[in-house]
């Protein structure tokens, strides 16, 4: 069996696994896990929430990494690592921007308040969206993806204010995992969000692996492309 034959079973053997883990934990949350006593049903939410910020982080640091990888290597496999980061980041940081005020409607009264930790995971996943549109509108030469790379830089800057924001500034966003905040009480509980936890992971793998994969792909085709009119240049007037 050849590498590229034994990738490709790893991989699709990756997507059975969290296909499988997704609905394990779908039953697990709306057929076994407790109604909140408080919060009511709405609380599931919870558990979709906030592995959501989680990959949104894992993003953000794959974004973080071919980030600093490009600026010191000037590689191609770092700079599809950087990109699929921050696609992971935005999609996933979405899914928290939506589900979080559902969740907030019920909790707070109203889907939106200007929290701390609410405003800095907004402003990092609009940082990641520039990033985007940095790099699909501005070029793709190496000084369009070297300031790309800095914002990416930037971003991975951000993401330890999210995380300490309530402990300094205090707002409205609970700690619920934690003891100090509550804590999950029961057993069903804490298996649901670990299993929502390692689906999550295991997702967001699978798509940085596919997405740095389609982007190393498209630049050997555009180096293939430049190397074909270095050779034949009447040959795209043809």
């Amino acid at each position: 069996m050849s590498r590229r034959s034994r990738s490709d079973t790893v991989f699709f053997a990756l997507v059975i696994v969290v296909a499988g883990l997704f609905l394990a934990t779908i039953e697990l949350v709306f057929l076994r896990v407790p109604v909140e006593k408080t919060m009511g049903v709405v609380q599931k939410i919870f558990y979709f929430h906030v592995p959501s910020a989680y990959s949104m982080y894992l993003g953000a640091t794959a974004c973080f990494v071919g980030s600093v990888g490009y600026l010191l290597r000037r590689t191609a496999v770092w700079d599809a690592l950087a990109r699929a980061g921050a696609e992971v980041a935005v999609v996933f940081g979405a899914i928290m921007l939506i589900t979080g005020p559902l969740w907030a409607a019920k909790a707070w009264g109203h889907y939106w308040t200007w929290d701390p930790r609410l405003t800095t995971a907004l402003l990092s996943v609009l940082i990641y969206v520039a990033y985007l549109v940095l790099r699909t509108f501005a070029g793709d030469g190496d000084g369009e993806k070297r300031f790309s790379a800095a914002l990416g830089v930037l971003g991975a800057a951000n993401l330890p204010i999210i995380h300490f924001s309530v402990q300094k500034w205090s707002g409205q966003h609970p700690t619920v995992i934690t003891s100090k905040g509550g804590g999950l009480q029961h057993s069903d509980m804490k298996l649901a969000l670990t299993l929502s936890f390692i689906a999550f992971t295991l997702f967001v793998i699978a798509l940085l692996w596919v997405r740095v994969r389609l982007e190393l792909a498209k630049s050997r085709l555009a180096i293939a492309e430049e190397d074909l009119l270095d050779l034949d240049p009447d040959g795209a007037d043809s």
